[in-house]
């Protein structure tokens, strides 16, 4: 009895991962709800550490990263944690932790089109931007699978007009086609401040209003 009440406390454990996280988000919502019709960032840790709001100051934007999260996490949470802010755009950049925990290219893009497919049940009219991953040192092995996986989504991004993807892997490369550590934390993993005034750079044309 023990052994299975224990199995069960590990799986509701496991259920309920990022209720913390998801739970924090909706009691800041309450204190202090975002304008509807921004921007929703959100995704895995590269995210979470992102200062949208410092390097997006003249727009809308709404951080909703939580780390160490799959795309898998964001379509389960999209109605608690983006569907609610009613985004005009939406930039979801995940994936990589899918990859590291065994997936293989296509099923995280079968994950990716949950997510769009989920957003645009609820906001037909949003438009949802995918932010490319990006080569880095800690997971150099992986390259094959995480190039494949951002060639899947590009591709279908131009099938549909709310849809968008946004290249940054190639900047974040050098002309050797490696890693450039300079823009990563000491973990090789992660940008540092230089990498993420590169990629704000690079992200801010997509996000103005459309004319």
């Amino acid at each position: 009895m023990r052994l299975l009440a224990f199995a069960l406390a590990l799986l509701l454990q496991a259920q309920d991962k990022w209720e913390k996280d998801i739970a924090a988000f909706e009691a800041k919502d309450k204190e202090s709800a975002p304008p509807q019709g921004g921007i929703v960032f959100v995704g895995s840790s590269t995210i979470r550490m992102w200062k949208v709001k410092e390097s997006f100051p003249d727009l809308p934007v709404i951080n909703r990263g939580f780390g160490g999260s799959e795309i898998a996490d964001s379509v389960k949470y999209a109605d608690r944690i983006v569907l609610p802010h009613k985004p005009r755009l939406v930039l979801l950049f995940a994936g990589g932790n899918d990859i590291n925990a065994g997936k293989d290219p296509e099923a995280v893009f079968g994950d990716y089109k949950a997510f769009v497919k989920k957003v645009h049940d609820a906001l037909p009219k949003t438009k949802v931007l995918y932010l490319s991953l990006y080569p880095n040192v800690a997971r150099a092995a992986q390259v094959e699978k995480t190039t494949k996986l951002n060639a899947l989504i590009e591709a279908h991004a131009k099938t549909d007009e709310r849809l968008g993807y946004i290249d940054i892997a190639s900047k974040m490369r050098s002309a050797e086609g490696k890693p450039r550590p300079e823009l990563l934390l000491k973990d090789g993993l992660h940008m540092n401040p230089d990498g993420y005034a590169l990629v704000s750079g690079i992200v801010k044309p997509f996000l103005a209003p459309a004319k």
